[in-house]
C-alpha cells in the first residue's frame, strides 16, 4: 500500500508563512512492497476553491524541490495544496498540506519606533518594553501579527506570552535582509486587548564578538509590527507601530545580553511603570524584510541535574549531566526582595565552577523575587554549561531544571555499534551540534565569542546533514555569505561578522562559500541553491587564484601553490603553536584550491554550465599538478612530512593512482610513528580516516578512531566529555586546563567531521546521487567491532544499515520508496536493490 508520509512546503511541514513567490514542494512515501517508485504524480494548488497552478500528471515524477508555476500568488493568503501519486503497482495515494504567504514586498502599514532618548556606552543595553492597548471592532476571524526588530524581542498578549521562538527576529546580515515573524494570536484574545514587545539588544545592537562591540546595526532597540486584524466579514484591520504605542526602559528586564545573561526584577509590575510617547525612526540601514526563512531557535530538551553539592566558595553547584548550550529553568519559592544567582560554566574543578575559559563573559543570570511561589527562565540570553552554581536561595526552596537552545532542525540520523566508547563520541558529535546552530552556526557556545566562523561549518557540514535537517538554517546563512563578500571574492572569517574581520580569501574558512552549498546540495538535492551562489563560488575562486599566483613570477607550477594572504594553516594540530600551523599554509591552501575548483566544476555540471565545468577541470588538474610537483619528491614522498600533507591530497584525489597508494603508504607510516595518533588539526581531521581506510589501510583507521590517550577522539569520551573539544588537550593528562593563547572550548564540533567516516564507511550508508535517489551500502568492519547500524532520515524516506557478525557477516538494509541502493558485501557481492527491506549475509574471514 502507498501512502504520503508528509508534505513539506519550503522544507516545513506545518507553520509555514512564505514570501516566496515560487515556494518549493516536497512529498515523502512509504509502501510496504518492495521495488516501487513513483510511476505519476500532480500537485495542484488551491485558493479556496480555485485552481491557481495545475502541475500536469508527471510520469516517473520527481518528488522533491518542485517549484510552483501558478498564478501570482497573493499577499496574507491560505492556499492549500493537493499531491496525487501513483506507483509501479498501480497503487495511489493523496494527500494535503496548507501554506500561507507573507507580505510578498507589500509596503509595511507601520513605522519602526523606539526611545530616541536612550543612551548607553559599553556593554548592551537596558531592554525597552513596548504597549499598545487595543479593542476589538466585531466578531474577529483572526488576528495576526507581523512582527520584526532591531534587536531580539519577545512578544505578550494579555499576559501570556505569544511565541515559541527565542532570540527573534534572528541573526543576519541586517543591512541586507531581516526576518520578520508571524504570529497568529487568535487564541490569546479579549475584549480589552494590551500587547507588550520587550526588546533586548541582541546581535544588532548589545555586545558582541571577540572585540566586544556594540551598536554593531544601530544604536538603540526598535520595534516594527503590525497588528493584523481579519474580521468575520472579511474587513481587515491594521494597527501599526507609530507614535501611539508607549515605550520604557523600566521593565522586568534589568539587563540583557549573550555573553553576561540576564538581570530580572520580578517585583515589577509591567503595567504601572512609567512609559512615554514612542519615537518613530528610519534606521541608518534599509534591510529587505522577509518572511522568516530560517530555523527559529527553540526549546528542546529538558534536563534535570543528576547530582548537587554545596561548594566551598558557597553556594550549591548543580550537575546536568551533558554539556549543552540552553538556559535554566527555576521554580522558586522566595520572599519579596531576594536575590538569586546562577553562575554558569562547563567544567569543575576542585569542586567548583572554573570559568577562566570564559574569558570575559560573566554567563549568569540574577533574579530578584517576589513574593510566594514563582517560576523564571531567561529568554535574551543562554550559555554554554554542564554546570550551575546557584546563590542566594537554600536547596529546599528551588526546583532548577534546564533547557536546550538550538535551532528548530529535526533529528535525521543516528549511530551506534558494539563500542559503547564510540557510541558516546556520536552523541558528543550531536551534542556539539545542537549547542553550536544557535540561528547561525557558531565555533562555541558558552565564552565571549558564539560566532559564525566559516570554517568551523566548511568542514562539519556533511555531518551536520547527517544527524540533522540542515537545509533551512544552511540556506539562511548562505545568503549572509554572499551578502557580506567583498569586491575581491573574500569571506569574512565569520559570518555575519558585525565589526569582527573583514573580508579576505583563507583557505578553508573561506571555502566554505563552495563547501558548504555543495554539502546542502548532496543531501537534500536543491539545485536552486547551488544557482543562487553560483557567482559567489566563481568570485572566490578568482580571488583565491590572484593570490596563488602572487610573487610566483606566473609561471606553473609556482603560480598554482598558494602561499600569499593569511592562512590558518593547520589550525588547532595538536603539539604546536599558531605560527607552526600557519606555516603549513603552502600545503593546506593549495589542496583545498584544488578541492574547490573540483568542486565548482561538478556544480556547474549540474547547472548545465558546461564551458564552466570544463575550465574548474583544467584549473583542478593543475593545481593537483602543482602540489605534487612542488611538494612531493615525484614518488608521492613530501619533502616536508605531516599528517595533513599526505590527507588533504588524498581525500581530494590530488596525484595518480599510483602516487596516491605511496602518500598512503607514508601516511600510515607517520600514524604509526606516532603510535597511532593523530596530528592533524581542522583541516585534516575530517578527511585523516578516509585517507587511510581507502587506500588500504583500514586497520590504521581503526587504530586511530579507537585510541584513547591523549590527542585522540576517546581520550575525550575517557576524560568524561559529552561534547566535542577545541583542543584535543583542553584537559591535559594530569588533570589541567590548556589555557593557551586564551583559547579553549569544550564545546566545540569540527572535530566531530570524524562522524561522517562512522556514518559513510563504518555503517557503509554513501550517497551517489545527490538527496540519496541513489546511494551504496558497503560497510568496512573492523576493530573488532561486533555489530554497527545506522538510520538515516532522507528527503525520500529511512535509509537504514545494520550489520553483525558471528560466524558469518549479516545485514539488514531498508531502501525508500523512489530510490535505488547497490549493496555491497565484505566478500565483494553486489546486489542492486529497490525500496524495501533486506537481509542478507555472507562468509566472514
Amino acid at each position: 500500500m502507498l501512502k504520503i508520509k508528509e508534505i513539506r512546503i519550503e522544507d516545513l511541514k506545518e507553520g509555514i508563512v512564505t514570501d516566496n513567490p515560487t515556494p518549493a514542494f516536497s512529498y515523502m512515501l512509504e509502501s510496504d512492497g518492495q521495488g516501487v517508485t513513483v510511476q505519476q504524480s500532480q500537485i495542484k494548488v488551491f485558493l479556496q476553491e480555485n485552481l491557481v497552478w495545475d502541475s500536469g500528471v508527471h510520469v516517473e515524477g520527481e518528488t522533491l524541490n518542485i517549484r510552483y508555476a501558478g498564478q501570482p500568488l497573493l499577499p496574507f493568503t491560505a492556499y492549500r495544496v493537493y499531491v496525487w501519486v501513483k506507483d509501479s503497482k498501480d497503487d495511489i495515494a493523496e494527500g494535503e498540506a496548507i501554506f500561507e504567504t507573507g507580505r510578498l514586498g507589500e509596503k509595511w502599514n507601520a513605522d519602526w519606533i523606539t526611545d530616541s532618548g536612550y543612551y548607553f556606552f559599553v556593554f548592551s543595553p537596558k531592554p525597552m518594553v513596548f504597549r499598545k492597548t487595543f479593542q476589538l471592532a466585531g466578531n474577529i476571524k483572526n488576528i495576526k501579527l507581523y512582527s520584526t526588530a532591531l534587536g531580539v524581542y519577545s512578544l505578550e498578549l494579555n499576559g501570556k506570552r505569544v511565541e515559541r521562538d527565542y532570540f527573534s527576529p534572528g541573526y543576519t546580515s541586517y543591512h541586507e535582509q531581516m526576518q520578520y515573524q508571524t504570529y497568529d494570536v487568535t487564541d490569546l484574545l479579549e475584549k480589552e486587548n494590551t500587547l507588550i514587545a520587550t526588546v533586548a539588544g541582541g546581535w544588532a545592537v548589545g555586545d558582541y564578538s571577540m572585540m566586544h562591540t556594540n551598536k554593531i546595526y544601530a544604536n538603540r532597540q526598535a520595534l516594527l509590527m503590525e497588528i493584523r486584524m481579519t474580521y468575520v466579514d472579511g474587513t481587515v484591520q491594521v494597527i501599526g507601530t507609530d507614535s501611539s504605542w508607549e515605550v520604557s526602559n523600566k521593565g522586568n528586564w534589568r539587563y540583557a545580553d549573550f555573553y553576561n545573561g540576564e538581570i530580572y526584577d520580578a517585583r515589577i509590575d509591567i503595567h504601572q511603570i512609567p512609559y512615554k510617547q514612542a519615537d518613530v525612526i528610519q534606521p541608518k540601514h534599509r534591510p529587505k524584510l522577509i518572511a522568516n526563512y530560517g530555523s527559529p531557535v527553540r526549546r528542546q530538551e529538558k534536563l534535570v541535574p543528576v547530582k548537587q553539592w554545596k561548594c566551598q566558595s558557597g553556594g550549591t553547584i548543580y550537575d546536568f549531566g551533558q554539556n549543552f548550550a540552553g538556559i535554566i529553568s527555576a521554580k522558586i519559592k522566595g520572599t519579596s526582595g531576594q536575590k538569586i544567582t546562577f553562575k554558569h560554566a562547563e567544567i569543575c574543578m576542585n569542586g567548583d565552577l572554573y570559568t577562566k575559559p570564559l574569558r570575559w563573559a560573566k554567563a549568569r543570570v540574577v533574579y530578584t523575587c517576589k513574593e510566594g511561589l514563582q517560576e523564571y527562565t531567561p529568554r535574551f540570553t543562554y550559555m554554554g554549561f554542564r554546570y550551575v552554581r546557584v546563590e542566594g536561595i537554600a536547596e529546599d526552596n528551588l526546583e532548577l531544571s534546564a533547557y536546550a537552545l538550538y535551532s528548530d532542525m529535526e533529528t535525521t540520523g543516528d549511530f551506534t555499534c558494539s563500542n559503547e566508547d564510540i557510541n558516546r563520541l556520536q552523541k558528543n558529535i550531536a551534542w556539539s551540534g545542537k549547542s553550536n546552530f544557535v540561528d547561525i552556526p557558531t565555533d562555541c557556545p558558552q565564552r565571549d565569542e558564539r560566532m559564525g566562523w566559516t570554517g568551523d561549518i566548511a568542514v562539519f557540514a556533511s555531518t551536520a546533514c547527517f544527524n540533522f535537517r540542515m537545509k533551512r538554517f544552511l540556506d539562511k546563512w548562505l545568503l549572509d555569505v554572499v551578502a557580506e563578500q567583498g569586491e575581491n571574492g573574500g569571506i569574512p572569517d565569520v559570518v555575519p561578522p558585525g565589526k569582527y574581520g573583514k573580508p579576505r580569501t583563507t583557505a578553508c574558512w573561506a571555502d566554505a562559500c563552495v563547501m558548504v552549498p555543495w554539502a546542502s546540495y548532496l543531501a537534500y538535492g536543491d539545485k536552486e541553491l547551488l544557482a543562487r551562489q553560483y557567482d559567489s563560488m566563481k568570485k572566490h575562486i578568482q580571488g583565491a587564484l590572484i593570490l596563488a599566483n602572487k610573487g610566483s613570477g606566473g609561471e606553473a607550477p609556482e603560480r598554482y601553490i598558494w602561499r600569499a594572504g593569511f592562512h590558518y594553516g593547520d589550525w588547532c594540530a595538536p603539539g604546536e603553536n599558531k605560527k607552526q600551523w600557519k606555516e603549513k599554509a603552502p600545503w593546506v591552501a593549495t589542496a583545498f584550491l584544488a578541492n574547490s575548483c573540483g568542486l565548482m566544476s561538478k556544480i556547474a555540471h549540474e547547472l548545465g554550465h558546461e564551458t564552466d565545468a570544463a575550465y574548474y577541470r583544467e584549473l583542478t588538474d593543475a593545481i593537483s599538478d602543482a602540489y605534487m610537483k612542488v611538494h612531493t619528491d615525484g614518488n608521492g614522498k613530501l619533502h616536508q612530512e605531516f599528517q595533513t600533507g599526505y590527507v588533504l591530497p588524498l581525500y581530494f584525489g590530488i596525484g595518480t593512482e599510483e602516487e596516491a597508494s605511496r602518500m598512503a603508504n607514508r601516511l600510515a607510516g607517520l600514524v604509526e610513528k606516532a603510535d597511532h595518533h593523530l596530528e592533524t588539526g581542522f583541516c585534516g581531521t575530517p578527511y585523516l580516516l578516509f585517507a587511510l581506510s581507502d587506500y588500504g589501510h583500514l586497520d590504521k583507521a581503526y587504530k586511530l578512531l579507537l585510541q584513547d590517550t591523549c590527542p585522540s577522539w576517546l581520550y575525550e569520551v575517557k576524560a568524561g566529555a559529552t561534547t566535542v573539544w577545541e583542543r584535543w588537550d583542553a584537559v591535559r593528562p594530569d588533570g589541567t586546563v590548556n589555557q593557551s593563547n586564551n583559547m579553549v572550548s569544550f564545546n566545540h564540533y569540527a572535530y566531530g567531521a570524524v562522524g561522517d567516516w562512522l556514518y559513510r564507511r563504518v555503517a557503509g550508508i554513501e550517497m551517489i546521487k545527490p538527496a540519496y535517489r541513489e546511494f551504496k551500502i558497503q560497510p568496512m568492519p573492523g576493530g573488532n567491532l561486533t555489530w554497527a547500524k545506522a538510520r538515516l532520515q532522507t528527503s525520500y524516506g529511512e535509509i537504514a544499515s545494520a550489520w553483525h557478525i558471528t560466524d558469518r557477516f549479516f545485514i539488514e538494509v531498508k531502501v525508500p520508496v523512489n530510490t535505488s541502493c547497490r549493496l555491497i558485501l565484505p566478500d565483494g557481492t553486489e546486489r542492486m536493490l529497490g525500496s524495501g527491506e533486506y537481509s542478507f549475509s555472507c562468509e566472514w574471514k
